[in-house]
């Protein structure tokens, strides 16, 4: 519910039920839900901040995203309800970043 609150955040489903939250009209992700199976959660972060994520409990590289910076949590989440909404918000803000300007319009949230 949190995810889809941002700006044009959209869901589909894909790859046998995964839950992917992107950005509208393009294929750019910024969260996944359910990976293999689990209640497990994938995410976007800094770059920089990457390896300091992944030193913490419960979080770890992402499968197959890991080389774009996106780190996992498996359910139960070893984060606040807090941090986790910063997280995704952060992510979300990652990913229309790195749009065209002119589709950033509207996107950007005030940090």
């Amino acid at each position: 519910t949190f995810c889809l609150g941002l700006p044009a955040a959209r869901e589909v489903y894909q790859w046998g039920g995964v839950r992917v939250l992107s950005i509208a009209d393009t294929k750019k992700m910024f969260a996944l839900f359910d990976l293999s199976g689990s209640d497990s959660l994938a995410f976007k972060v800094d770059s920089d901040l990457f390896l300091g994520y992944c030193d913490r409990p419960g979080f770890r590289p992402a499968p197959y995203l890991a080389r774009a910076h996106w780190v996992s949590l498996s359910f139960p989440y070893q984060a606040s309800d807090e941090e986790l909404c910063n997280l995704l918000r952060r992510s979300h803000q990652l990913v229309v970043a790195r749009l065209p300007k002119r589709r950033q319009l509207g996107l950007l949230l005030d940090q």
